[in-house]
């Protein structure tokens, strides 16, 4: 059974929404964008974002407070070289690293503040680590059989933890070096800070794919998601400015809504930060699994006709909601595909178990 074609369904019966569905099909790149929205609308990609904002949020202070204790006892008799070095790695925090920075008087280490900090950043890191692998799951459409338990998700986060804390290591690297130059030539210590934004790149966008690669219940090909890791990384890198100069900004002279702003500022930065992850990863899984063009008209009208990739995806959809591998479950579609890619076969029913 099956509704009306392509050729039935003019433009003109959608008005202006069908000829930018038409432009939108025929140019690959707005096509692509489109389809990176569309699957990002379906996979609710602000929810999975915001679960990730909240373990970000409740990880960020503890792990604020290990890294000071922890310098405390590393550095405790070189003071110069524990302000440089803390300085040098909460530049990597905009926000709030400033706020810290500023309100430190001491540097001494203790064995309660290390053990709080300690199990707090875990709790907090480690469900980061099992939300951006749910993220990355549903992205990827992995069938729910097929992910790990909750215990299993949050000990696959452990080496992702020491990525992350030799990432910020390699990162504060120059930011170090330029405080060490403090007195050499101004253009010894420009030279030093420009380096250090590729830098912060290259090593954000290879954290990225070891993200991808460690929190993903799918075999990837990594070499194939460079540009979406190079896009975060960049996009990271913007959100850094951005933070930096909001503080600067938007909150000097703050009195009594200073501390609410802050707060406010972090949370929307950390939620800005997963928003990208968020979408980077999106892109990655439209563009690999060539899931377009998507059909515009199908999001303002139910029985408006799809487009291959739409069937490929809600196909995936269906295949991510399976819970167990006995399940045989059969997508079939009632409407003509619209398919640009005559290549592309469009068949009539697709099993579960097969969607891709």
């Amino acid at each position: 059974m099956t509704g009306p074609g392509w050729e039935e369904v003019p433009a003109r019966a959608f008005g202006l929404i069908g000829r930018i569905d038409d432009y939108q099909r025929r140019h690959r790149p707005l096509g692509l964008a489109v389809a990176v929205a569309h699957k990002f609308l379906d996979d609710q990609g602000g929810y999975l974002a915001a679960l990730i904002t909240y373990y970000g949020f409740l990880s960020l202070f503890p792990m604020l407070l290990l890294l000071v204790t922890a310098l405390g006892f590393a550095l405790h008799g070189n003071p110069h070289l524990q302000e440089e070095v803390l300085h040098s790695a909460l530049r990597q925090f905009p926000v709030v690293g400033d706020q810290v920075a500023h309100d430190i008087r001491t540097f001494q280490g203790s064995g309660l503040a290390l053990a709080v900090g300690i199990a707090g950043t875990l709790y907090g890191a480690l469900g980061v680590a099992q939300a951006v692998q749910n993220a990355f799951d549903t992205v990827w459409a992995v069938p729910r059989h097929r992910r790990r338990s909750a215990v299993a998700a949050r000990l696959r986060g452990l080496p992702l933890l020491g990525l992350l804390g030799a990432a910020a290591g390699v990162s504060s690297l120059p930011a170090a070096v330029s405080a060490r130059l403090h007195g050499e030539p101004g253009w010894v210590g420009w030279t030093v800070g420009a380096a250090a934004v590729p830098v912060s790149i290259a090593v954000n966008g290879a954290l990225l794919l070891a993200a991808l690669k460690l929190l993903t219940d799918r075999e990837l090909r990594m070499r194939l998601l460079w540009p979406e890791a190079l896009g975060a990384a960049v996009a990271w890198q913007l959100l850094l400015s951005v933070g930096t100069y909001y503080v600067g900004h938007a909150l000097r002279g703050a009195t009594a809504y200073g501390l609410f702003g802050v707060v406010l500022g972090l949370l929307a930065w950390i939620y800005l930060a997963a928003l990208t992850l968020v979408a980077c990863a999106e892109s990655g899984a439209v563009r690999l699994r060539r899931l377009w063009p998507r059909s515009l008209r199908s999001l303002f009208a139910e029985d408006a006709p799809m487009t291959g990739a739409d069937e490929r995806a809600q196909a995936s959809y269906v295949s991510a909601a399976a819970c167990t591998r006995r399940a045989e479950v059969t997508v079939v579609f009632r409407s003509v595909s619209l398919d640009v890619d005559p290549a592309v076969p469009r068949p009539s029913s697709a099993p579960v178990g097969e969607a891709r």
